[in-house]
């Protein structure tokens, strides 16, 4: 456990770097509103192409050597980011970092093979919990590398450094991770004929349980993604703020995603099981998202982050959990990483969508329809008791 939680914090540092410096970095090369959630969403757009087929490729020749392949061309795409030279060659740059993105598929299907069904939204929660991590000192390194002065921010250095991140996370993983699909596991999926592999895969996407848990994955992740890709540019008008700040606010909220998914996961979900903990998420990115528009100081604003954060890294573990929970080992990897896909086409959807809202019906806007679509999924799930009747 504690080797799959070191590798993905040392990558989504490099990616955290990122995070706060791309709607920067696009208005860099006079790129709009809309242009730049685009740019943030063409790296899930790929991913959500490829994510299915590293979750296929993992099942059939093991977790590591995904894995490494992924680590390699993820560095590769950041090296490639800090050599663009126009919006066009940096929407390239990220389209191939969200290709070889199958490393989080991987870290995911690898702590499903190691734990139990116990300890399931515990193993989940550790690498959420490494997300966190990352996403505490990638945005803090991101800001100082670059800078708080927008007019002469430095968009290559954090680059590289992002780079750097994720060649040590390849060394790492060369070193120290050991396979967690076993040899006989693999050879019972690669002698099945693509066929029988579809059959049972349609199956398992058919069940009803599968589907809920497919779409409140997405739902959950299209609402945080809204907020992530427009959050920038809604500090930059509303405080006047920069890469730094931006930066040092996402450092905040990974510190409570940290704590919330690597400490309190675990425990609730033994006590009261995965679906209370979707629902209680959900509330509260709902509670969040409209008090951010409201947040006229930075006390309010640090709230309202808060509760957004508390509520995604709750419901986001447990339904990686549930969703290992519903399908066979056999089917792990590729499940879970259509759940993947699930996630990525929302971080592609959210940020384009919230990119329109934003440009066509002001800044405060994409919070109010974010909340809005959390409290109708809500609504329904509720008053139908869909979580409970189908998963208690």
């Amino acid at each position: 456990m504690l080797i799959l939680f070191a590798l993905v914090f040392i990558n989504l540092v490099g990616f955290g770097i990122i995070i706060p410096l791309l709607p920067f970095y696009g208005e860099h090369f006079d790129a709009s509103p809309d242009q730049v959630t685009l740019l943030m969403a063409s790296y899930s757009f790929a991913q959500f192409v490829s994510a299915p087929l590293w979750g296929r490729l993992s099942d059939k020749h093991g977790r590591r050597p995904i894995l490494l392949i992924s680590l390699a061309g993820t560095a590769l795409g950041y090296v490639w980011l800090a050599s663009a030279v126009d919006l066009g060659s940096l929407y390239l740059a990220r389209a191939w970092g969200g290709i070889m993105a199958g490393s989080i598929s991987c870290a995911f299907a690898s702590m499903a093979d190691i734990t139990s069904e116990n300890d399931r939204a515990k193993g989940m929660g550790l690498i959420g919990a490494a997300f966190g991590l990352g996403f505490i000192a990638g945005p803090a390194i991101g800001g100082i590398l670059a800078g708080s002065d927008i007019a002469n921010t430095n968009f290559i250095l954090p680059s590289l450094v992002a780079a750097g991140f994720s060649g040590l996370a390849l060394i790492f993983a060369t070193i120290f991770l050991k396979e967690s699909l076993t040899p006989e596991l693999r050879s019972d999926i690669s002698s099945q004929t693509p066929t029988e592999r579809w059959t049972r895969l349609s199956l398992t996407i058919s069940r009803p349980e599968v589907r809920v848990t497919l779409f409140l994955t997405f739902m959950a992740v299209f609402v945080f993604a809204a907020l992530e890709a427009t959050f920038a540019m809604w500090t930059e008008r509303t405080f006047g703020w920069g890469v730094a700040q931006n930066g040092y606010i996402f450092a905040y909220t990974g510190i409570l995603s940290a704590i919330v998914q690597g400490v309190i996961v675990g425990p609730m979900s033994k006590k009261w099981g995965e679906p209370a903990l979707i629902q209680q998420g959900f509330v509260a990115l709902f509670i969040g998202l409209v008090m951010i528009p409201f947040s006229d100081t930075l006390e309010l604003l640090l709230i309202a982050m808060a509760i957004v954060t508390y509520g995604f890294s709750l419901a986001s573990p447990a339904l990686s959990s549930r969703l290992s929970l519903q399908v066979s080992k056999k089917d792990q990897g590729t499940v879970l990483g259509i759940g993947r896909s699930a996630s990525t086409l929302a971080r592609a959807m959210g940020p384009v969508g919230s990119g329109y809202v934003f440009v066509f019906l002001g800044k405060d806007w994409p919070f109010f329809v974010g909340a809005l679509l959390i409290f109708l999924v809500v609504a329904v799930s509720i008053s139908a008791k869909y979580l409970r009747t189908k998963w208690g």
